[in-house]
C-alpha cells in the first residue's frame, strides 16, 4: 500500500510539473491522469492505458461534433455525454468515462475547441498516461518466492504420503487428524495469488506458473481421498505393509517436477502382487482390505 502510494503521489507530481513546464493549460489534470493509469499490475496498467487512448480519441471526435452542430455549450456537452457513456459501455471502455470526460469538459471551460486546444488536452492525457505507465515498469515476475512456495508445497506433500505410510501400520500414529492439509491448502492458495500476480506482471503471457499450481490443486485433492482412505482403516492385512513400504518410497522420491514412471512400474507389480493374497478372513480384515484397495486406486490416479 505505502509502495503504491509513493508511485501514485511520484507520477502525479511529476506529471503536473512536465505540464506546467511546457506551458500547458489545466496542468494539473496531467497528475489525475497519472494517477488513474497506475493499476495494480503491469498489465492492466497497459490494458488500461490502451483502452484510455481509444476512448481518448473517440471522445475527441464526437465532442467536435457536437461542440459543431449546438456550440461550445453546457447542453452540448450534455449530447456528447450521453453518446460517449453508450460507446464506452458498448466497448467496455468504463475507465475512461471520467477522465477523458474531464479532458473535454476543459473545452467548454474555455469556449474554444480549435487545434492548439486539442493538442494541449493531448498533451495533458499522454503525460499523464506515459509517467502512470513509468512508475509500473519495475513490476516483474517473482521467480524467487514463487520457486520457494513450490519447494514447500513439495516437501508438504512429501511429509503427508509419508505420515500415510506410518499411519497404515499404526492406527494409533499421533495427530493424524488432517490438519497438514490446512497448511498444503494455505501454501496452495498463497502461491496462486503469487502465480496470478507474476503472470499480470509480465507482457509476454506466461501461465505456466498457473497450470502447474492447478495440477498440483487437483493432486492434493486425490492425495486428501487417500487420507481418508487411510484414517479409516483399523487392522493391519498382510497387504498393509506391501503399501506402506510404496508410500514411503514415493514420499522419499516424490517430486512435482521429476517423471515418477519407474514408480508407476513399481506400482504395477504391486497391483499384480495384490491379487496373489489370500482372501480376507474376517470382516474387519475385508473392511479394511476394501479400504487398502481403494487406496491403491487413488495412488495410481496421484501417479
Amino acid at each position: 500500500m505505502i509502495v503504491n502510494s509513493i508511485k501514485m503521489i511520484f507520477a502525479g507530481v511529476v506529471s503536473i510539473l512536465v505540464a506546467q513546464v511546457l506551458h500547458l493549460d489545466f496542468a494539473i489534470s496531467a497528475g489525475i491522469v497519472a494517477i488513474l493509469t497506475i493499476q495494480p499490475s503491469k498489465r492492466e496498467t497497459f490494458s488500461t492505458a490502451i483502452a484510455r487512448f481509444y476512448g481518448f480519441v473517440i471522445a475527441i471526435v464526437i465532442s467536435f461534433v457536437c461542440f459543431k452542430i449546438f456550440g461550445i455549450t453546457t447542453f452540448a456537452f450534455f449530447v456528447y455525454l450521453a453518446i460517449y457513456v453508450f460507446v464506452c459501455q458498448k466497448f467496455k471502455w468504463f475507465s475512461s468515462i471520467v477522465m477523458n470526460s474531464v479532458l473535454v469538459s476543459h473545452f467548454v471551460s474555455t469556449g474554444v475547441m480549435n487545434g492548439q486546444a486539442i493538442l494541449n488536452e493531448s498533451l495533458i492525457f499522454l503525460i499523464g498516461v506515459a509517467f502512470g505507465i513509468l512508475v509500473n515498469l519495475h513490476l516483474h515476475k517473482n521467480t524467487k518466492q514463487m520457486n520457494e512456495l513450490k519447494q514447500k508445497i513439495n516437501e508438504k506433500i512429501k511429509n503427508i504420503l509419508q505420515r500415510m505410510s506410518l499411519r497404515i501400520l499404526d492406527k494409533n500414529l499421533a495427530n493424524y487428524d488432517g490438519s497438514c492439509f490446512e497448511e498444503l491448502n494455505k501454501t496452495l492458495f498463497l502461491a496462486m495469488e503469487l502465480a496470478e500476480q507474476n503472470y499480470k506482471n509480465q507482457l509476454k503471457k506466461d501461465d505456466s506458473d498457473l497450470n502447474f499450481l492447478k495440477a498440483q490443486s487437483q493432486k492434493v485433492a486425490v492425495l486428501y481421498e487417500m487420507y481418508k482412505r487411510v484414517k479409516n482403516i483399523q487392522t493391519q492385512p498382510h497387504t498393509a505393509k506391501i503399501i506402506s513400504d510404496f508410500l514411503q518410497k514415493l514420499s522419499n522420491e516424490y517430486s512435482a517436477t521429476e517423471d515418477l514412471q519407474h514408480l508407476k512400474q513399481e506400482f504395477n507389480l504391486i497391483w499384480q502382487e495384490m491379487k496373489k493374497r489370500p482372501l480376507p478372513q474376517t470382516r474387519q480384515e475385508f473392511e479394511d482390505r476394501a479400504e487398502l484397495f481403494t487406496l491403491l486406486e487413488l495412488i495410481e490416479e496421484f501417479l
